[in-house]
């Protein structure tokens, strides 16, 4: 995928398109720890393990069946993830629907609140640097609708310019069209664009596809694929704005 950009002459760099989970910002306990506190609240004890377990089968069931909150099937970001927390609470043996429809929506709802969320500690700084440097932002996110507003209680959302989720876009990373859709937002050709994501083949290799800047972040040193250079590395976003420096020399 990344062969497309050989031989491309580069433009000066005008915009910088961003990934958000896992890039930005990072859920703070675990889905059973979460859901665990939250059925508390109903007089439920549970296991955080035994709810991890159903949450990833309820999990890997609707994302096969209905890809991208359902968007092709009539469902919606809210209805998706409803179904999915009624699923996995009905693995572990919750079956009164009152009860299941009561915790799925205080558990999409709560998903919302700063305190599900722990921005990473070199983020704010970045994004600032970009801003510094003349450029302007974007968000581009296998993301619900709820992205808005995460990104503004967590502080963040005056940094872009827009916001594309996967719910809105109607594709999701690793189709190229979700970029397609934010380049022409942004209004320049993709070789005027970087973008950086944690994923290799969501952020990384789909990103280049379509001839945009693709930078890896690489926290925790796991990705070691031979078709990813050096320079395309990060392993913090400290180190960005010196290699978007060299793109707009």
């Amino acid at each position: 995928m990344c062969k497309r950009l050989t031989g491309v002459m580069r433009g000066p760099l005008q915009w910088v398109l961003w990934d958000v989970k896992d890039t930005l910002l990072k859920v703070r306990a675990s889905v059973g720890e979460q859901y665990c506190t939250e059925a508390e609240r109903m007089g439920l004890s549970l296991s955080p393990a035994e709810v991890d377990a159903a949450f990833r089968q309820a999990y890997r069931h609707y994302s096969s069946r209905y890809p991208n909150y359902g968007n092709a099937q009539g469902l919606d970001g809210r209805a998706w993830w409803m179904g999915v927390v009624r699923d996995t609470f009905s693995h572990c043996r919750v079956q009164e629907p009152a009860l299941l429809n009561t915790l799925a929506h205080n558990l999409y709802h709560n998903f919302c609140n700063p305190e599900n969320w722990e921005v990473y500690p070199d983020s704010q700084k970045a994004l600032e640097s970009c801003s510094s440097l003349g450029l302007k932002l974007g968000v581009v996110s296998n993301f619900d609708s709820r992205l808005e507003g995460i990104l503004r209680v967590c502080g963040l959302l005056s940094h872009f310019s827009f916001l594309i989720t996967s719910e809105e876009a109607g594709v999701a990373k690793p189709n190229p069209d979700i970029f397609e859709q934010a380049l022409k937002k942004c209004g320049v050709p993709a070789t005027n664009v970087a973008h950086v994501g944690d994923h290799y083949v969501n952020d990384y290799l789909t990103s280049r596809s379509v001839g945009i800047h693709g930078f890896l972040l690489d926290r925790r040193d796991k990705h070691h694929q031979a078709d990813v250079p050096r320079e395309h590395r990060l392993g913090s976003l400290d180190e960005l704005p010196s290699r978007l420096q060299q793109l707009m020399d």
